[in-house]
């Protein structure tokens, strides 16, 4: 599948991929996160992007670690979800990584 570039723009920062997904699905799972930093900001009070970032990151980890857990309880198989699980973490590593050399260089 070919790469295409998807804008994540999030919290007052703009951030480009390159990605083989499909626009849909990632549009769909950048509402699903918004959707998920609203309902942490409503219950924690926190108006810092990079702290509501952070937390809303730490709670949705949590959840897929229960998910993960509960899982392996019921003998099912978690190898993909720990290799989506790992990719993401490394994607997201890379980005970090690409905004603060952009960042250092301004």
């Amino acid at each position: 599948m070919a790469k295409n570039n998807f804008r994540i723009d999030i919290l007052g920062t703009a951030i480009t991929i390159s990605t083989d997904e499909e626009p849909e699905y990632l549009n769909m799972l950048l509402g699903k996160y918004r959707n998920a930093m609203e309902n942490v900001r409503k219950i924690s009070g926190l108006n810092d992007p990079l702290k509501l970032s952070v937390l809303t990151g730490f709670l949705l980890y949590d959840d897929l670690e229960k998910v993960s857990a509960s899982l392996k309880k019921n003998g099912e198989p978690v190898a993909e979800l720990e290799q989506i699980t790992l990719s993401l973490i490394s994607r997201l590593e890379e980005i970090l990584e690409s905004e603060e050399s952009s960042c250092e260089s301004s």
